[in-house]
């Protein structure tokens, strides 16, 4: 059976061209002249991939594409942009939005034709891998979520599949309905904003054994924030009935849970205050060790945490933070290398001003 394409480009020659290469290639191809088009055409028709350009009136391709990511039919379509925009920022905020693949204008049939087989080849890969690999484990899934009498958390979560993502990949961006609330298996996640300018100002950092996502999900609104694996991650994706059984009858569970939010949300009013007064020396001490607490990877109490992360966290600019840990190591408070931060003096980095 032909994969269905939509194709969604203002320029009519551009649009007729694209569309006649799939067509000829043994594509059912659907074309819409602009993204609000693009949009309604998508509900209808439930294309197998979507190819997009970014500038178009009435609604550009980011905005298609936050919106298809927003329908739970949608959300899980290939999305390629068609660009003629080649800034580094464009792809970054493409990308970050849940893009899968972008080809720049002009483009040659063959770049075309590979890259939307590429794309498909992988839906079918992942598709036939889960339902090889994990036939018992979904099936055992359906049964325990059909009668949603969760009694033993870990074996729940046991039935449940597991999904992964690479370093830098994104979970879930702004805008996305929140269905699920996530939890940790293995691996290191961070919440974060974007401003206008481009900025990313880090909300949260989660590791194994802890939820995230919550807050949208609990409000039943759109997330108000993107979430991106630190590193190779594995979570479990749990939605509203599942946390009422699970609640139901665990009791520990809303315990630990409880106690995570009251965490969370004393750990929010600290950071506020902190970002409100605190010096960039204080910032930066209070920010290590609480990171020591939570994600140091050993026991010399090594923090494992880019520059680029770490500055984002604490709200300051890179050379600033690339300054400050030289006078924290310099006072013998911390030692690093490339990749690690070590805390050498605890009680001495808590006095810090």
């Amino acid at each position: 059976m032909s994969k269905k394409v939509l194709l969604i480009e203002d320029d009519r020659i551009v649009r007729e061209n694209t569309s006649e290469i799939l067509e000829l290639a043994n594509y059912k191809v659907k074309t819409a002249e602009n993204g609000k088009v693009g949009v309604l055409l998508a509900k209808s028709f439930l294309p197998d991939i979507i190819i997009c350009d970014i500038l178009m009136p009435e609604l550009d391709g980011y905005g298609v594409l936050q919106i298809v990511s927003t329908i739970p039919e949608l959300d899980q379509i290939p999305f390629i942009f068609l660009t003629a925009k080649t800034h580094h920022q464009d792809l970054r905020k493409g990308m970050e939005l849940g893009a899968d693949d972008y080809i720049n204008k002009p483009f040659e049939e063959s770049e075309l034709l590979r890259a939307v087989e590429t794309r498909l080849k992988r839906v079918e890969a992942f598709e036939s891998k889960i339902k090889g690999k994990n036939e018992i484990t979904l099936l055992n899934y359906k049964k325990i979520k059909s009668n949603i009498d969760i009694k033993d958390f870990d074996q729940f979560l046991n039935q449940k599949p597991i999904f992964k993502y690479k370093t830098g990949e994104t979970i879930y961006c702004q805008g996305n309905q929140s269905n699920h609330i996530f939890f940790i298996k293995k691996g290191n996640v961070k919440t974060f904003k974007i401003n206008d300018l481009g900025k990313e100002f880090i909300t949260g950092i989660y590791t194994d054994q802890q939820y995230f996502g919550y807050a949208s999900f609990v409000k039943q609104q759109p997330h108000a924030e993107y979430s991106e694996a630190i590193t190779s991650t594995q979570l479990y994706k749990i939605n509203k009935d599942e946390v009422a059984a699970i609640i139901n009858n665990n009791h520990h569970v809303l315990y630990q849970f409880i106690d995570f939010l009251v965490e969370k949300t004393v750990s929010y009013k600290n950071k506020m205050l902190l970002l409100a007064y605190g010096s960039v020396r204080k910032k930066t001490a209070e920010v290590l060790l609480s990171l020591q607490k939570d994600f140091s990877s050993n026991s010399k109490n090594e923090i494992s945490i880019s520059r680029s992360n770490l500055a984002d966290l604490i709200g300051v600019a890179k050379e600033t933070l690339a300054r400050t840990l030289h006078d924290f190591k310099d006072e013998n408070l911390i030692d690093f290398t490339s990749k690690t931060i070590t805390i050498l003096n605890k009680n001495a980095l808590q006095k810090v001003q």
